[in-house]
């Protein structure tokens, strides 16, 4: 497996890609605080249902997982790759034919989940993807813990940032992910997707309609956790006030405990629907304009097993 130190691999030399900023080489085999070196590993790639309907569209949503995470929460649904390092060594051009394949497959855009810690990898790839004169949207998932630097070059090869809002209690932050300062960090980064890339600019011009496939702007994803609905509460009043009304906003609800949680009082349940509700109610109240939201249990079938071939049970489903 090639590491490469020069170029569009360099970053990896000393590694500051994520605000926790670890230094190490990772070009020489050294791993980060997201548990992985500069060897590219994905975990799984694939046309996905289970995003926001502007995302996901009719075609699907074309999602590459990334194996490892730099912020690592521990109640992950994908911590099988966040947290135990599930996942395939790429070289660079496999890595590009693949993507070219799923294009091929008729996505309405390319989906890079949690790709900080590989994105001089993701850039490399764009570049490449740009040669063979596609264009079709390419999107940032993450968790919202990203320096600005990297959110700004990101808005250079991207056109859609879907980030999370997980923690306005830097409390719950710390225990969560030992990253007490993510509120602010994120609430920053959020901010500079906004700037750059606008609002998402889908939606369903009228109640039931189907949403048209988005192209660019922001999505803010937020997931209550079973117990701390006050950093629910708290998470939604910071983005309205920081953001305005007519932000993008999802409400998700397909938290699922997972082994890492046993022990950890709430986080070993499911949200409840009193739970959702008064968060859902707190949106209303404060006049979210832009709002997708899961009811409780049904993200269920979204909830995925990265041995198989196909993670997630809501796709094996479909037509």
């Amino acid at each position: 497996m090639a590491i490469h130190a020069e170029g569009f691999f360099s970053p990896y030399q000393r590694c500051g890609l994520c605000p926790r900023s670890c230094n190490v080489d990772r070009n020489a085999g050294a791993k980060g605080r997201c548990g992985e070196s500069a060897v590219l590993r994905i975990s799984s790639m694939g046309p996905h249902f289970g995003e926001e309907p502007p995302i996901s569209g009719t075609k699907g949503s074309g999602t590459i997982f990334f194996t490892g995470c730099a912020l690592g929460c521990f109640f992950c649904q994908n911590h099988q790759i966040s947290r135990k390092g599930l996942g395939e060594n790429y070289e660079e051009e496999e890595f590009l034919v693949a993507v070219l394949a799923l294009v091929r497959h008729g996505v309405h855009n390319i989906n890079y989940v949690t790709p900080d810690h590989f994105w001089p990898h993701v850039r490399h790839l764009i570049s490449g993807l740009r040669r063979h004169a596609l264009s079709l949207p390419q999107l940032i998932n993450g968790s919202g813990y990203h320096t600005l630097d990297s959110v700004r070059e990101m808005a250079e090869y991207t056109d859609i940032f879907l980030p999370d809002y997980k923690f306005a209690d830097p409390g719950l932050a710390k225990y969560c992910a030992d990253a007490e300062e993510y509120p602010e960090i994120a609430l920053q980064a959020i901010e500079c997707m906004v700037e750059q890339k606008g609002f998402l600019n889908s939606w369903p011009v009228e109640e039931g309609a189907l949403s048209p496939p988005a192209t660019k702007g922001v999505l803010v994803r937020h997931l209550i956790l079973p117990g701390h609905i006050e950093n629910s509460l708290l998470a939604l009043t910071t983005l309205r006030e920081r953001l305005g009304a007519y932000l993008p906003l999802s409400l998700m609800s397909q938290y699922h405990p997972n082994a890492c949680c046993a022990g950890r009082g709430h986080f070993q349940r499911p949200i409840t629907q009193e739970e959702f509700d008064r968060v859902f109610d707190k949106a209303m109240d404060l006049g979210f304009k832009n709002l997708f939201y899961q009811d409780p249990g049904v993200g269920a079938a979204f909830v995925p097993d990265f041995r198989e071939a196909e993670p997630f049970e809501g796709n094996r489903v479909r037509p």
